[in-house]
Formats: structure tokens, sequence, C-alpha cells
């Protein structure tokens, strides 16, 4: 009982082996009457416990075979003391509507205040980016519009930046949207984006 403590297996699924300094078996200790001293154990030994519950052998880990309670939707929502209760009864999560409505109405906003920036970038037309945390960068329009891809929902302006600073040559997720060298096309949000004139700055990239 007292290895109980110390293993974690019960008492009763105990199987106990005594080894000498040498590791040497010294006999198995399976008389529960017999007190410790009846054994040959001397200073060093070590007492080996072998685990017969079952529980070293992922014979519990193994959950598929746990019979599970279920309760049916209904009667779930019928309980004054659930999760769901409590989110309904403070109109938080799902179950908060107005702020549901509020944040769509909010999202809907900011979709047409970008599709209005959007429209004032022509294609073809240079301009200067900004993205935050990045150095401004020259570049060209190159697509405006939302994009099929893995992006966030919303309109996205495409450019050839003047240097090798892009992502990929215009093509994402499989699919072209313009033509480009590798690594200088990027798609930025338009609020990034400042039409003008800008003209391409000579860095060097030609010279041997």
């Amino acid at each position: 009982c007292k290895l109980e403590l110390v293993v974690g297996s019960p008492a009763s699924c105990m199987d106990l082996e005594l080894y000498s300094t040498q590791e040497e078996l010294l006999g198995r200790l399976d008389c529960d009457e017999a007190l410790l001293g009846s054994y040959p154990v001397t200073d060093g030994c070590r007492i080996h416990v072998i685990d017969r519950s079952g529980a070293r052998i992922g014979e519990y880990e193994d959950v598929s075979q746990v019979e599970k309670y279920q309760i049916a939707d209904s009667d779930y929502d019928k309980r004054p003391e659930s999760l769901r209760s409590f989110l309904r009864q403070r109109q938080w999560g799902r179950f908060d509507t107005e702020g549901a409505q509020q944040r769509a109405a909010e999202q809907q906003q900011r979709q047409a205040q970008e599709a209005a920036m959007a429209a004032t970038i022509p294609l073809g037309a240079r301009c200067q980016v900004r993205v935050p945390g990045q150095p401004c960068k020259r570049a060209t329009v190159m697509y405006v519009g939302t994009c099929q891809t893995d992006f966030k929902p919303g309109y996205w302006v495409g450019v050839r930046y003047d240097e090798p600073l892009g992502k990929h040559d215009g093509s994402v997720g499989g699919r072209r949207y313009f033509e480009c060298q590798p690594k200088y096309g990027a798609f930025v949000k338009p609020q990034s984006v400042t039409p003008g004139d800008f003209p391409e700055e000579d860095y060097g990239l030609d010279d041997e």
C-alpha cells in the first residue's frame, strides 16, 4: 500500500520482485502476511513493481471503447445550469444577436469603403505601397478586385514591385492574376496603395 502512493498502481494489482545491488533476482515478495525483514533484503536492494492493472498498456487511453452518455439537444436546451443557458442569459457568443448585427454592419461598411478606395486605383498606374511595419516601396498596379484564394474577404490590389521584394509571380493558390517575375508580385489592401507620379528608380540591379 505504501508503494501504491509511489507508482500509482492499486496494491491488489501489484506483483513485487526483489533485486540485489547487482540486479540479480533474489525472489518474489508474494506473501502478504510476511514482513519485509523475512526476505533477504540488504542495503541497496531494489523492489521492482509489476503493474497488472492494465493502466500501463493503454487499456484506459483508448476512449473509443468507453460508452458515452449523450443527451438530446432539446433536453440540454432545457437545463438551467448548462453553459448554453449561461451564455443565453448574458447574451454572449452566438446569442448576442444585437452584437452580431452590429459587427455585420461594420463589416459591410468596411467592404464598401474598400470598394470605394479600389475604384480610385487604375490598372497600370504607378503607385507607392505603404504596408504597416514595412518600408515604403514603388510598384505598378497589375490587378484590382476580389481574389478567389485563401486571402481574407474584401478587395485587394495586385502590384508588381520595382524590386524583388514580393512573394510570388502574380500567381497565388494555383490561379494567375497577373504576370511578373518571381518575387516581384504581391497583394495588398487598397488603403496601402497611393497612385501617382512615382517613376521607377534606378537600383542598379542590371549592373554586372
